[in-house]
C-alpha cells in the first residue's frame, strides 16, 4: 500500500486501469483478486481499505455529490488524479490549501474541481517547476501539502495571464512603459524593483505576498503625474478636463487640489481606477473621443456632489442638512424634481447643463405644490432595518426583517441584474458582461443598476469611501455589498448571496453560510 499523508486524512492511490465492482469482496468470490494499490482514509492512526473505482484521467471517476460534506464522506474513495469536472469531498481541502497559499482567490470551498481550481493548480505547478497540466496527481498533492510549500510568487521567466494582469497594474501605476504581454521579462523585473524601492519594501524584483498585496491597495505609491506637479503636460490635461466639464478653474499647469478632484471624478465616470493621478490609462481615456463628460449619478461621492446638494437645498428641492457629498436615492429624486421644473432632461443625473443651471442665479425654485425631498420621504434613500431578520426580494421592492420596512426599488433592481448573470463563468480579472471574477461582478452589476461605482478589488471594498457601513453580519439586507476576507458578493435576501465564485467556477446564488459569517469584514448599504 502506498499512502499520501496529510494531517488526519490520507489519500490512497489506486493502480490505473483497474475496475473493481462495489459488490462482494474479492475473497468472497471464486475469481482470483487482481493486484491492487489501495488508497485509504486514515483517522487517528486507524486505517480502512476501501473499494476501488476506475482510475482513468478521461474516465467517469466520481459521482456528482449533492449533499453537504460530512464526516461520513471521508469514506468515499478519492481518485488518483483530481482534474477539471471532478466532484469529491477532498476537493474542498485542496481549494482551502490553494487559497491559503495565494494561488486561488479566497472563497467558500466546494467539492467541485472547476476551471478556477485547475488554473490555480497550474500556477502552483509553474512555481514548483513541474509540468503545468492543471491536474492534481500524487506529485502535485505532495508538493502542495508539504510544510515548506511556498506562497504564490512570480518572477523573471514566468508566463501567464496572472502576470499580464500584474504588468497592466504596473503600467497603470507608471512603472512600465507598455502594457503587459504575460511574459515576465527584464523590463517587468526592473519595474517591480522600482515599485518596491519607491514603496519601501524588500527589493527582489519578484511579485510575492507583500508586493501583490501592495499593488492592489490604496497605499501603493505610484510613479505618476500627481498632486504638486507643474508642467505643460498637466496644463494639456487641465484643458481637456475643462472641456469635459470636470474642472472649472483655469488651466495653469499646476496640479493642485481642484485638478486632483477633477481627475478623480473623470476616472469614476470613465470606469478607471480612482486614484487621482494622471496615469497612462487615465490620459488615454481623456484623449479618447468617447470620453464621458462631467456627470454626477447614483453612488458618486465627491465635493461636486456636495456642491450640487447645497444648490438643491438653496432652491428648496432637498432638505437642509443633506449635503453629505453622497449621491443617494434622495439626491437623485431631488435632481429629477429640479430638472422637471427647469425644463431640463429628467434623468436624475447632474450633467453639464444641470450643473450649470444649479450654479446659476436664475434657476426656478421648488413650487409649493412639489414636496421637498427629506429624510422622512420614502424615496428609497432612507428606509432600512437594522434588525437581525433576513430579507427577501420580490420585483422592485424588498421586504426586510420583522419590522416590515422596505428597501428601495433600486435594491430589487440590483438583485435582478445580479440574478440575470447566474451561471456565467468565473474568470479571474474579468469585469463582464459574460464572465466575471468576484469584484468584477459587483462592479458590473452596480453600474448596470445606475450606481456610479469605479472598479475596486475585493481588498478595495474594505473601505470604498462611500455608502452606509454595516458592521454586523446579522444586519445585512438585500442589496448590500457583502465583503469577506478576499471576496465580495451581493446580498440577495432571505439569507442568501449572489457572487462570482472561484470555487464553483461560475456566478451562483447560495446561502450566506457560516463561512461567510466567519470571514465577514463589513457590508455596505448602497441604497440607504
Amino acid at each position: 500500500m502506498k499512502t499520501l499523508k496529510n494531517t488526519r486524512t490520507i489519500l490512497i492511490l489506486c493502480a490505473a486501469a483497474v475496475l473493481v465492482s462495489c459488490g462482494p469482496r474479492a475473497e468472497e468470490t471464486e475469481a482470483e483478486p487482481e493486484t491492487e494499490t489501495v488508497l485509504a482514509i486514515e483517522q487517528d492512526d486507524v486505517s480502512e481499505s476501501l473499494p476501488i473505482i476506475r482510475m482513468e484521467i478521461d474516465g467517469e471517476i466520481l459521482p456528482v455529490l449533492e449533499d453537504v460534506t460530512t464526516a461520513a464522506d471521508n469514506a468515499v474513495l478519492a481518485p488518483v488524479y483530481l482534474k477539471k469536472g471532478d466532484q469529491h469531498p477532498i476537493v474542498s481541502r485542496l481549494q482551502e490549501r490553494l487559497m491559503a497559499l495565494g494561488y486561488m482567490d479566497n472563497d467558500e470551498p466546494t467539492t467541485y474541481y472547476g476551471d478556477a481550481t485547475a488554473e490555480s493548480i497550474r500556477k502552483f505547478q509553474r512555481q514548483m517547476k513541474v509540468p503545468q497540466d492543471g491536474i492534481c496527481g500524487m506529485e502535485t498533492w505532495d508538493l502542495l501539502f508539504a510544510a515548506e510549500a511556498p506562497y504564490y510568487k512570480v518572477m523573471k521567466g514566468d508566463q501567464g495571464d496572472d502576470i499580464k494582469a500584474i504588468q497592466d497594474r504596473l503600467y497603470q501605476l507608471g512603472y512600465l512603459l507598455n502594457r503587459g504581454d504575460g511574459d515576465f521579462g527584464e523590463a517587468t523585473e526592473a519595474a517591480v524593483r522600482k515599485m518596491q524601492e519607491r514603496n519601501g519594501i524588500g527589493i527582489d524584483g519578484a511579485v510575492g505576498k507583500e508586493s501583490i498585496s501592495l499593488l492592489y491597495s490604496d497605499e501603493v505609491k505610484p510613479n505618476l503625474i500627481g498632486l504638486g506637479e507643474q508642467s505643460d503636460l498637466v496644463k494639456k490635461y487641465q484643458q481637456r478636463l475643462i472641456a469635459l466639464g470636470y474642472l472649472r478653474d483655469e488651466a495653469d499647469g499646476n496640479f493642485g487640489g481642484a485638478t486632483e478632484r477633477a481627475v478623480r471624478e473623470f476616472q469614476s465616470r470613465n470606469d478607471q481606477i480612482v486614484d487621482g493621478f494622471l496615469g497612462p490609462d487615465t490620459r488615454e481615456a481623456m484623449d479618447s473621443p468617447n470620453a464621458k463628460p462631467f456627470g454626477l449619478r447614483l453612488g458618486d461621492t465627491s465635493e461636486s456632489v456636495r456642491e450640487a446638494q447645497r444648490r438643491l437645498i438653496h432652491y428648496g428641492y432637498l432638505a437642509s442638512g443633506l449635503d453629505k457629498g453622497y449621491y443617494g436615492d434622495m439626491t437623485e429624486a431631488a435632481v429629477k424634481q429640479f430638472q422637471r421644473q427647469n425644463n431640463l432632461t429628467v434623468d436624475g443625473t447632474v450633467g453639464i447643463q444641470t450643473m450649470t443651471k444649479l450654479l446659476s442665479s436664475n434657476a426656478k425654485k421648488k413650487p409649493v405644490s412639489v414636496p421637498q425631498v427629506s429624510q422622512n420621504t420614502n424615496t428609497g434613500g432612507s428606509s432600512s432595518s437594522s434588525g437581525s431578520g433576513s430579507s427577501s426580494s420580490s420585483g422592485g421592492s424588498v421586504s426586510v426583517g420583522s419590522g416590515g420596512a422596505t428597501v428601495s426599488g433600486s435594491a430589487g433592481n440590483l438583485i435582478n441584474i445580479a440574478a440575470s448573470k447566474l451561471g456565467c463563468p468565473y474568470v479571474w480579472g474579468s469585469k463582464g458582461p459574460n464572465s466575471f471574477d468576484c469584484s468584477g461582478f459587483v462592479y458590473w452589476c452596480l453600474n448596470q443598476a445606475g450606481v456610479g461605482q469605479s472598479y475596486l478589488t475585493s481588498g478595495g471594498w474594505r473601505n470604498p469611501g462611500r455608502y452606509q457601513r454595516v458592521s454586523s453580519f446579522d444586519a445585512i439586507q438585500a442589496g448590500d455589498v457583502v465583503v469577506v476576507s478576499g471576496h465580495v458578493g451581493i446580498a440577495a435576501g432571505g439569507g442568501t448571496v449572489i457572487d462570482a465564485s472561484s470555487s464553483n467556477g461560475r456566478v451562483v446564488h447560495r446561502s450566506l453560510s457560516n463561512w461567510w459569517r466567519n470571514n465577514f469584514i463589513v457590508a455596505w448599504r448602497i441604497f440607504g
